[in-house]
């Protein structure tokens, strides 16, 4: 668990540093490419939708507070809260994705899905830059950015997070095989017999039990062991 809080927190500062001081000034037209959208979802596919709603969530209230914030605080919190759940549903049962497909379809969804939220809720808290930019051209430059991006980043965000999952069918590292299981019984001498799976020719473990040797014993009448004997051979054989 510290792992995922550790690596998730990295990430997520490491795309708000290249996001802000780079990619948003590199004055494309439309809006700017969502890195963090990526991480998100890269990590949600990995952990998630619990952990990737709450890393949405932290993440996109980070960002949020970071200059140079324009918007309401929570906003861009709520639209990546979102993302990650959705995204951690989609979470493949063995971990692994069976097609590259997969991750640029989410990530397409994703990018229209959060433009049309953000600027719904932005109309709810009064902010009308969506109106004044265009919808249409965020939404088209947006799917574009993050499509165009999501190769370069979801899979080695992906590589990442898997380092830190455990899995609980493989055990644990330096853990060695089960031990097999103990066989007793009684073979065709009447004597009792044990090891761990494999016999390599006489008896061992508990030995001769007495009363039950080949005719001798403590407490036994001669002859006792023989008749034994040749009743569990003849059981063994049916």
């Amino acid at each position: 668990m510290i792992q995922r809080f550790l690596l998730s927190a990295a990430l997520i500062v490491a795309a708000m540093v290249v996001q802000v001081s780079i990619l948003a000034r590199l004055g494309l037209p439309g809006a700017v490419p969502d890195l963090l959208l990526l991480v998100v979802i890269g990590l949600a596919l990995v952990y998630g939708h619990v952990t990737g709603c709450l890393i949405g969530f932290f993440g996109g209230l980070f960002i949020d507070l970071a200059p140079p914030s324009d918007h309401a605080v929570g906003r861009y919190a709520l639209v990546l809260c979102v993302v990650g759940y959705v995204a951690g549903l989609l979470k493949p049962e063995n971990g692994q994705l069976r097609s590259v497909l997969t991750p640029l379809m989410v990530v397409a969804a994703a990018a229209v899905g959060s433009t049309l939220l953000y600027a719904g809720v932005g109309a709810l808290v009064g902010d009308t830059a969506a109106r004044h930019v265009g919808l249409t051209g965020l939404l088209f430059s947006s799917l574009i950015y993050d499509v165009l991006l999501a190769p370069f980043v979801v899979p080695g965000v992906m590589a990442l997070a898997r380092r830190t999952v455990t899995d609980p069918a493989a055990g644990g590292a330096g853990q060695g095989p089960a031990p097999k299981m103990r066989r007793i019984g009684l073979n065709r001498r009447g004597t009792f017999f044990a090891d761990r799976g494999t016999r390599t020719g006489g008896t061992s473990g508990l030995g001769t039990v007495p009363g039950f040797g080949s005719g001798s014993g403590t407490g036994s009448k001669p002859g006792r062991g023989g008749r034994l004997s040749r009743l569990a051979g003849k059981a063994l054989k049916n």
